[in-house]
């Protein structure tokens, strides 16, 4: 796939844009952005859709990020640093909401509230659900946070994402993700394929399990960066805490 960079810069922005407002990106919006006329963007985003990598909702003339678009962005997120070091090279790494976390789970003096304070900062911070999978238990909050969000307005998307968690501890045990950090984009995803979520997780080393797992489940429509590297910080404050201190 050959993308050019004012593509690329025009994805990043439909994607970011779309996941801050959860409406489609139009043109006249991108082409104030770039300092170019409508048409060129027009254009552009045409070649884009071509490509797969954004679509045009039938009830807008904006456009949204498709799975493949989604994909894209990620890649190039982590591409330099690799999944396993994002943090390091994240300008978010001294968020204040990290450093919450951290005092939430390194506070706790039992695993069990210490995993709970993981996945529950993790609903807080992101407005997703929770989630974490340790020696065959399955940890969830957020159930409510999620389907706040305005993609699961659509009864059907609810469907999907309930048989996704249905099945999900079985499968994370069978499939072992074997990435620190793993992120499943809409249809990638193994169950629930049509709901249009996002599985972001973590796998981590704890007394229970040599693949235990931390992370959120929400719409496609995420500030990955963000959210990857919170996904990825519970995972080492969990895999600290469990081993160092319980």
């Amino acid at each position: 796939m050959e993308i050019t960079a004012r593509q690329e810069r025009i994805l990043t922005h439909i994607i970011e844009e779309y996941a801050e407002t959860a409406s489609p990106v139009g043109s006249v919006t991108l082409a104030k952005l770039f300092d170019v006329s409508p048409a060129t963007i027009r254009a552009e985003m045409a070649r884009l859709e071509a490509m797969g990598l954004i679509a045009q909702p039938h009830t807008s003339a904006g456009r949204v990020p498709t799975d493949a678009g989604y994909r894209y962005y990620v890649n190039n997120l982590t591409e330099n640093a690799g999944t396993a070091d994002i943090l390091l090279n994240n300008p978010l790494a001294e968020d204040r909401g990290m450093h919450a976390l951290e005092k939430r789970v390194s506070s706790q003096s039992r695993a069990d509230a210490a995993i709970r304070g993981a996945v529950d900062s993790l609903v807080d911070l992101t407005g997703n659900l929770g989630l974490a999978t340790v020696g065959g238990q399955l940890y969830l909050s957020g159930i409510s946070r999620l389907f706040m969000q305005p993609e699961f307005m659509d009864t059907s998307r609810v469907q999907g994402v309930a048989k996704l968690l249905d099945n999900l501890e079985p499968w994370l045990r069978e499939a072992a993700p074997g990435e620190a950090l793993n992120i499943f984009i809409g249809h990638e995803n193994p169950i629930g394929k049509n709901s249009e979520v996002s599985l972001i997780i973590s796998k981590f080393v704890s007394p229970f399990s040599d693949r235990s797992y931390i992370g959120v489940l929400g719409p496609t429509r995420q500030n990955y960066m963000r959210v990857m590297s919170l996904v990825r910080y519970a995972g080492r404050m969990l895999e600290e805490t469990l081993n160092e201190e319980m």
